[in-house]
């Protein structure tokens, strides 16, 4: 699998009420919609697909939501097309495809939400390295 192209189509983030009590962070990923791409600027006699997702990192109690979607362009072989194509509405995507494009998401969206996390001052859903003095 050839990872062709990725793009943001929606960034948002947004504080919903002041911090009171304790707050619990989940973070969701999600591919709505998988086709195949019928063009002639890219030179592949490999199928071409796009995967729209979905990332989501929510504040609970609804204190606050970053929402991020976007596209990924990918190659696979024909075999591997036609089960992709077939199983995502049942969320039956092989692993060779899920585990690439999801780890692909996890990479440029966290750190996209990281920093939108950083400029609403809210507490990251990534811990970062910390530097501590040794005993």
């Amino acid at each position: 699998m050839k990872i062709l192209g990725f793009n943001f189509t929606k960034v948002n983030a947004e504080r919903l009420k002041e911090v009171s009590g304790k707050i619990t962070i989940n973070t969701e990923i999600d591919f709505p919609n998988f086709k195949e791409l019928k063009q002639d600027f890219l030179k592949t006699k490999e199928p071409i697909l796009e995967a729209s997702f979905s990332y989501k990192v929510k504040y609970e109690p609804e204190f606050a939501i970053v929402v991020i979607d976007g596209k990924i362009l990918f190659s696979v072989d024909e075999k591997l097309a036609k089960e992709t194509l077939k199983g995502w509405k049942k969320k039956n995507v092989p692993d060779e495809v899920r585990i690439p494009l999801i780890n692909s998401v996890l990479k440029k969206a966290s750190l996209k939400a990281m920093s939108l996390e950083d400029e609403l001052n809210l507490p990251l859903h990534l811990p970062l390295p910390t530097f501590k003095k040794s005993e």
